[in-house]
């Protein structure tokens, strides 16, 4: 082709593919969208569990399966959000070239700083949701609570007086990050198996 400014001739070797990658955020710009399809094909890629077979990281005497972890995580996803949103393989992909003795301190990291953020993001800081996605509303001990909800009525005097006058309002629950929570491999385990993790707890 020859460019329309310049009027230099241009053109890519027969050998050269060109390979781009665009997340949901991108498609849903419309233009972009209808002038890329007319010009490219597309292909979906969703998330490889089969990549992560055999993948266990082990804490404690506890062992975590990471296949069983994503696909539970990503099936919540589903559910509350779409199957765009699900949480690729790639976050976990790099434990498998990790020592063994520090598997779980590179997966503390992931969490805190990849999965976690990222949820925020999706869900708008909606936090039940959050908690939903984690599992946090069906682990009984809230030590394996990645979010914890701190109760609406706790010492609501203290807060707003003995003449607070809530009975006309609703008040909102709170929630805070739980550092404790990331150190306990059970919390990852209670994610797909909150009954093992509460019975290993006991």
């Amino acid at each position: 082709m020859t460019l329309p400014y310049s009027g230099d001739a241009f053109s890519v070797p027969s050998n050269v593919d060109v390979i781009g990658t665009m997340n949901t955020a991108d498609r849903s710009l419309a233009l972009l969208d209808t002038a890329l399809r007319r010009r490219f094909e597309f292909k979906e890629l969703i998330p490889d569990l089969s990549v992560l077979n055999g993948l266990v990281v082990s804490h404690d005497g506890v062992d975590i399966n990471m296949v069983s972890l994503l696909e539970t995580l990503n099936k919540r996803i589903e559910a509350l959000y779409d199957r765009d949103h699900m949480i690729g393989h790639a976050y976990f992909i790099g434990l498998k070239d990790v020592p063994e003795s520090e598997q779980f301190g590179e997966l503390k990291s992931i969490f805190s700083n990849k999965i976690i953020p990222l949820l925020e993001e999706y869900f708008f800081e909606d936090w039940q949701k959050i908690r939903l996605v984690l599992g946090d509303n069906q682990k009984t001990d809230k030590q394996y609570q990645f979010i914890q909800e701190i109760s609406r009525n706790e010492d609501l005097a203290a807060l707003f007086g003995q003449k607070d006058e809530l009975e006309q309002y609703t008040i909102r629950s709170r929630f805070r990050l739980n550092p404790k929570g990331l150190e306990q491999a059970l919390a990852y385990r209670g994610i797909y198996d909150p009954k093992e993790a509460a019975d290993r707890a006991e």
